[in-house]
């Protein structure tokens, strides 16, 4: 629980530091904020289960293209994350070295090209944080 909570410490306070301090962002229209579920991702190195990586992220969409889906992109989202982490070399040792700006605008970009048009504006982190497997109860 201890290295858990350190780890959401870690990733929440590095995640802080390394944000560029850029003018206000100006959207344009009415944007709908959700956030996802958790995502839990194993990391496999040399064919042996590592950890898991717990993300999960918050999205901002135009409400009017948001209403005009079948369903929401939360799956999508979701589907699209697993994908990129579960594929991705991942340096367990230090997992601050992440892209996360490159994460969540591939995963932008992903979304909007399986729906035809902009839906999603911006993903942000809500949480990512790694798990080694001994940190796991059972």
């Amino acid at each position: 629980m201890a290295v858990t909570s350190a780890a959401a410490y870690v990733s929440s306070s590095w995640v802080s530091r390394n944000t560029d301090s850029k003018a206000p962002i100006k959207w344009e229209g009415n944007l709908e904020r959700r956030k996802t579920i958790p995502l839990n991702v194993p990391m496999i190195s040399n064919g042996v289960l590592e950890g898991y990586i717990v993300a999960q992220f918050i999205y901002l969409a135009d409400a009017r293209n948001l209403n005009e889906l079948a369903m929401p992109p939360d799956d999508f989202i979701t589907d699209e994350a697993f994908r990129l982490l579960y594929s991705s070399k991942v340096d367990f040792a230090h997992l601050e070295k992440y892209d996360l700006q490159n994460l969540t605008t591939s995963l932008a970009q992903k979304i909007n090209l399986r729906f035809g048009k902009e839906i999603i504006k911006e993903v942000l982190v809500e949480e990512f944080t790694y798990v080694p497997k001994q940190d796991i109860s059972r």
